[in-house]
């Protein structure tokens, strides 16, 4: 069976979650595979190419916006469905992070939350600048949480993370964000 786009960005996913960041290499993939990695290449231009398609990923797994509900409600709920759908995946901060810097409005997920920055009350000159911070909280929060974790699972006497007060944190300051919005209009 010949090698699809499809197969190559499902197994690039399959090993982010299994091992991170640092495991997948196109060498890695390849492998995975059975193929020789430069036949990688004809379905994906190169590894940044392929991030983008495994954010692409990560993020289509959230469910569209509701319409019926207000735009800052509706913002909220979607940085807290992005948040703890990268935080199940190793390094899905710094993929998503890559893939958003490549190309912003590539996950529908993205585009939704730069469209809710607007309708919640930020001005057309300011929604690209909004949506960028509220893309860093997110990244940000899922970042630390993902490294508490791996610097306790490297020295047990560092506490681990409490995925509770961690969300609590980002929640707080996503309101803080939010709350801004509303007071601009």
């Amino acid at each position: 069976m010949a090698l699809s786009r499809e197969q190559v960005v499902a197994t690039a996913v399959d090993l982010l979650r299994r091992y991170g960041l640092g495991d997948l290499s196109m060498r890695r993939l390849a492998r995975e595979l059975g193929v020789a990695p430069g036949a990688l290449y004809w379905h994906v231009a190169n590894k940044q190419e392929l991030l983008v398609e495994v954010a692409d990923v990560l993020l289509a797994e959230i469910p569209p916006v509701p319409t019926d509900r207000p735009a800052p409600e509706a913002l909220a709920g979607l940085a807290v469905a992005i948040r703890e759908a990268l935080v199940q995946v190793p390094d899905a901060a710094d993929v998503v992070g890559l893939a958003y810097a490549v190309e912003p409005g590539a996950a529908r997920a993205l585009r939704d939350l730069a469209r809710l920055v607007h309708e919640a009350g930020a001005t057309a000159s300011e929604r690209d600048d909004v949506a960028v911070l509220v893309v860093h909280h997110i990244l940000g929060s899922v970042a630390a949480q993902q490294n508490r974790a791996l610097a306790a699972h490297i020295d047990p006497e560092l506490p681990a993370p409490d995925s509770t007060s961690e969300a609590k944190a980002f929640e707080v300051g996503l309101a803080v964000i939010v709350r801004g919005l509303g007071a601009a209009t």
